[in-house]
């Protein structure tokens, strides 16, 4: 589950708990009815930030959860697809303080906030799909594009399932920034969006710009191949 916080002009979306806050429909619930909650109260130049309690930001998809019905894959692919939407279209900057590892669904998660910071001392960024044989949507990939730079760095990430730690990630060009704490990450965070809530940037236009900054990106979130697919074949086997 996760918690909101007002400060000001600044929200604080925390993923609460000690586990590793995996992606099943409960959170990802969660997570969306907190960000509809933003875009209903915001009336002037405000931020969102997101973070988590524990050793996770978050370790992706619940697979244990979904091993059980192929249909579970296409309900939480469409959940994280329709939050990752609202982030994007949301009027207002957007910053994930990531306080541990981000791997898969949640490396994505954190990647859809237009700006990552991250605590040094602990987690890293990993794309684990190499190493548990499982295909890269072809969202997550454009959306790692628009966001990582250096070609170089989208290979490491995609293909060789790297494990990225903070001060690595700032160099290859992936988050914004590294702290020695996760209290310093997250206070990194409300600066950087004070900062941002300053400039009193009209939201609509920037969640407009943003819209078409990641157009590609939601013109491929409109299908998962990698779950859809999948359940259309097994319909098919299932009637031969």
């Amino acid at each position: 589950m996760c918690t909101l916080e007002k400060r000001g002009d600044i929200y604080i979306l925390t993923l609460t708990g000690d586990d590793d806050h995996r992606l099943n429909p409960t959170l990802l619930d969660s997570i969306s009815a907190a960000v509809h909650r933003v875009r209903s109260e915001t009336t002037t130049p405000s931020a969102l930030i997101t973070t988590a309690h524990g050793r996770y930001f978050s370790n992706g998809y619940d697979l244990a959860w979904s091993q059980s019905d192929p249909d579970r894959h296409i309900i939480m692919s469409s959940k994280l697809r329709s939050l990752v939407r609202d982030l994007i279209s949301l009027p207002m900057p957007t910053i994930a303080a990531v306080s541990g590892h981000a791997a898969a669904g949640g490396f994505i998660l954190a990647q859809a906030h237009d700006y990552v910071v991250m605590r040094k001392d602990r987690g890293f960024l990993y794309m684990s799909e190499m190493d548990i044989n499982l295909v890269v949507p072809d969202w997550f990939v454009k959306l790692l594009k628009n966001k990582i730079g250096s070609p170089a760095a989208v290979r490491d990430v995609v293909l060789r399932a790297d494990k990225v730690t903070a001060e690595v990630a700032v160099a290859k060009g992936i988050i914004h920034s590294a702290h020695d704490t996760v209290e310093e990450t997250v206070n990194a965070a409300v600066v950087l969006a004070e900062e941002l809530v300053m400039r009193k940037w009209d939201g609509h236009v920037y969640g407009r710009n943003r819209k078409v900054l990641f157009a590609d990106v939601l013109a491929a979130m409109n299908f998962d191949e990698t779950v859809e697919e999948v359940a259309g074949a097994n319909i098919i086997t299932s009637r031969i």
